[in-house]
């Protein structure tokens, strides 16, 4: 017991807590940055069994925060290059890996022997089919995500407790991954830190879990609020800020007949020429809200759809009534473009 020495003198641990983590079973879900972060902490506390779902392979663009990998792992499938990393944090922990990504048709099979369950996916859709298997099964399943420098944590389906459709209905499923939003190595290690902090309060039975809770933390002013959530999804609770923007296919973008808008940053790739449409990014859209005309149909269109439905939403709350966003994203246009192109 010499190597958790440290951890077993703490009060409400002692040696039979060290056995409560080696007698857990913990699945993490994503071996991303979140999974990175989460993975080794479990690890060397002692945590005696430790799945790892997760079919994508290094990329050199993983390397500044998914920490387990380095420039010999691109290539590799994650799970492979984290279990070899892992095991030799902590022989005597049993790593299983699971190289697929889950679905509707996998999870009940992938969750069914672990306790607890890590959701560290970047996909809502994975999200949303890991909290329904979760719910079914009355397994815990421990949140974290990030948005540029903030991040949230909470601890869904635990006792009894709210779901993470009670926070997030369906309608409000965008988001923006990595590869849109940004992200920072450390504000992806805070997050999952806490998020193996709560793994272990809740195998240990110690603390305050956040379960009906929400954790905001925010890396650039080290504000950190916690708000309660409702116990079950109602009207009040799941009711949008602001109407729902409509979303449309991007062979639909040619029919609308007001204007089309980039809501992307400047430089962003693919270039989309100006004489198809105007460019206004995300960041600059309130500011330049007097620009546009309420009474014109407004379509928007991003990286892959999460920003546009932002800005969708932006205007109809300042008052615009005919907002559409596009379904994808720069990449559909420009095919879009090419193709009409090509007929001409």
């Amino acid at each position: 017991m010499e190597r958790y020495q440290r951890q077993i003198i703490l009060p409400g641990i002692g040696t039979s807590g060290q056995q409560k983590l080696k007698s857990s079973s913990v699945l993490v879900v994503g071996a991303g940055g979140l999974g990175c972060a989460v993975l080794p902490y479990l690890v060397s506390a002692g945590v005696g069994r430790i799945g790892i779902v997760d079919g994508d392979r290094v990329e050199e663009s993983n390397l500044h925060r998914q920490v387990l990998y380095h420039e010999n792992s691109i290539g590799s499938l994650k799970v492979e290059s984290a279990q070899k990393a892992l095991q030799q944090m902590n022989s005597s922990t049993k790593i299983e890996i699971m190289p697929e990504f889950l679905s509707n048709k996998n999870v009940d099979n992938l969750i069914d022997s672990y306790e607890l369950i890590i959701d560290a996916t970047d996909t809502i859709e994975v999200r949303y089919t890991l909290d329904d298997a979760c719910s079914r099964m009355k397994k815990p399943m421990i949140y974290g995500s990030i948005f540029r420098f903030q991040g949230q944590v909470s601890v869904f389906n635990y006792n009894g407790g709210p779901s993470y459709l009670s926070l997030f209905p369906r309608e409000d499923k965008v988001v923006l991954n990595c590869a849109e939003a940004g992200v920072l190595g450390t504000t992806v290690g805070m997050i999952g830190m806490i998020q193996a902090n709560e793994a272990l309060k809740i195998i240990l039975g110690i603390g305050e879990v956040l379960s009906g809770k929400i954790l905001v933390y925010n890396m650039l002013t080290n504000d950190q609020q916690i708000f309660q959530l409702a116990d079950q999804p109602n009207e009040a609770s799941v009711k949008t800020a602001v109407e729902r923007v409509e979303l449309i296919n991007p062979e639909l973008v040619l029919l609308q007949k007001g204007i089309l808008i980039d809501v992307r940053e400047i430089g962003e790739e693919p270039e989309i020429p100006s004489s198809f449409c105007s460019k206004i990014p995300l960041s600059e859209m309130e500011a330049r809200l007097a620009e546009l005309n309420k009474e014109n149909e407004i379509t928007l269109f991003c990286q892959a759809g999460g920003r546009a439905i932002q800005a969708g939403r932006m205007l109809i709350k300042a008052g615009f009534t005919d907002v559409k966003a596009v379904r994808g994203g720069a990449k559909d246009i420009l095919k879009l473009i090419d193709y009409e192109k090509s007929i001409s």
